[in-house]
């Protein structure tokens, strides 16, 4: 840690406890930088919350694929690990079976990340709501209240900015208690045995069961929205199910319901139409994610549907799919690029209010706002990531690599990197696929080694 000058001993202010404001925290404390961290949660709620837990999932509970080698969430995971994540590391702790993915618990790993801030003397966590800018007299502040930011503080931002804030709908899967799941239809297997190869809980279905559920999904009531709402696009990568299922009757059938690599133990004869695959949700393995189940049905109209679904006639639902607003603002055009409000630099902005998508990469850009937070109170230059790293790509994104006129939440891909010095090899001596994509992550993980011995050196 690193020795804090009483001169400048003002703390910074990290406002919301989610992801990204809990890994911001975290790693100004690392720093030696002290932290007043401010979470509104318990005295005002919101939508989706249940607890007052620090970093609570409210969505899936899986950070997607741990592959560091081929895909670039997961190599994000790896560089958040080597760079001292206090989310990565709980997540760790935390894991439970998911294939070749990231999964948790998620009260154990929303626990451990509020106990690890609770117990860190240089963290103070005040509860209550900040529902407009923050004094004047709060000389560095991390705004970090992700997708459900308070109307209050949502009016002061758009005001301070000039701009509107884009908002997307998200939605949230069901989940099942296993002991209600029928075996003798379900069945354990990973699509083509990845992971243990049993990671998942199948149900299937039969082209004809499938036609039924699609029919029905078109068919059901669904939430309405406000006026204001109506016009509020989705974000891509979390579609509800019935949306999908609007776009063309074999689109679930290719995307989260897809029936490849599979094969039904019961009825091996008999060609799956789909299958809808269970994700385990806590460390018990009592309680599964219905994957890819995002949806904006009434709680009647789910429970009805869902179980026809062969294997979940009588399931019992410890939580109903729902839906929430997020807001973002338009970070290409008001962030520089470190994370700072261009025309009032006292502020910061981090995880999904920048337009990040996606639990990492919110944990992510809050990890970055809080070193760069952490490098100016000791009276350093925030030293930014190389853009060839996963971390560094995302972050200049969202700082002017996108084009701020249709700029869109975005998670982590490798189309965000800078290309390789192959890319300018004749088209048939260039490396492709998954050669090209280990290509992408050697380089990262050099990159980002480098870095942080540098970021070492200039510490000391």
């Amino acid at each position: 840690m690193t020795d804090y000058s009483p001169a400048n001993s003002a703390p910074v202010h990290v406002i919301g406890g989610g992801l990204a404001g809990s890994e911001a925290a975290w790693q100004l404390a690392r720093a030696g930088v002290p932290v007043v961290l401010h979470e509104m949660r318990p005295e005002r709620a919101t939508d989706a919350h249940h607890t007052q837990d620090m970093a609570e999932l409210v969505c899936s509970n899986s950070f997607r694929s741990d592959d560091y080698e081929t895909n670039a969430v997961g190599l994000l995971h790896e560089e958040m690990r080597r760079l001292g994540s206090l989310i990565l590391s709980s997540a760790d702790a935390h894991r439970v079976p998911a294939g070749a993915a990231l999964a948790v618990d998620r009260e154990g790993f929303a626990a451990a990340v509020t106990k690890a801030l609770e117990s860190d003397p240089l963290i103070t966590i005040e509860r209550g709501e900040i529902d407009t800018l923050p004094p004047e007299d709060w000389s560095s502040v991390i705004i970090a209240t992700g997708p459900l930011t308070s109307p209050g503080l949502s009016k002061a931002i758009c005001d301070v900015t000039g701009q509107d804030q884009l908002a997307f709908f998200d939605a949230i899967a069901p989940i099942v208690h296993k002991e209600s799941i029928d075996f003798d239809k379900a069945w354990y297997q990973s699509r083509y045995d990845k992971g243990d190869g049993k990671d998942y809980i199948n149900l299937p279905m039969t082209r004809a069961q499938y036609e039924t559920f699609i029919e029905d999904l078109l068919a059901a009531e669904k939430h309405q929205f406000k006026d204001w709402e109506k016009d509020t696009p989705y974000f891509e990568g979390c579609l509800p199910i019935e949306v999908m299922a609007e776009r063309g009757p074999r689109t679930l059938s290719f995307g989260p319901m897809k029936p490849v690599g599979l094969t039904n133990p019961h009825d091996p004869e008999t060609r799956l139409g789909a299958v809808v695959q269970l994700r385990q949700d806590n460390a018990l393995g009592t309680l599964y994610n219905m994957v890819g189940f995002q949806t904006k049905l009434t709680y009647g109209e789910q429970q009805r549907i869902f179980r026809t679904i062969p294997g979940l006639e009588n399931a019992e639902f410890a939580r109903l799919g729902g839906i929430h607003r997020n807001t973002f603002i338009n970070s290409p055009r008001l962030l520089d690029g470190a994370l700072r409000l261009k025309t009032q630099p006292r502020l910061r902005f981090a995880g999904q209010i920048t337009g990040c998508e996606g639990y990492v990469e919110s944990a992510a850009i809050g990890l970055l706002a809080g070193r760069f937070a952490a490098a100016e109170r000791l009276e350093k230059d925030p030293a930014l990531p190389p853009a060839t790293t996963s971390i560094g790509a995302l972050l200049n994104h969202i700082t002017g690599g996108a084009e701020a006129e249709t700029f869109q939440p975005m998670n982590a891909n490798f189309g965000l990197f800078p290309p390789l010095p192959t890319d300018d090899l004749p088209k048939k001596q260039r490396p492709r696929g998954r050669d090209r994509k280990q290509l992408l992550s050697k380089r990262a993980l050099e990159d980002l080694n480098s870095w942080i011995s540098v970021s070492k050196e200039a510490a000391e």
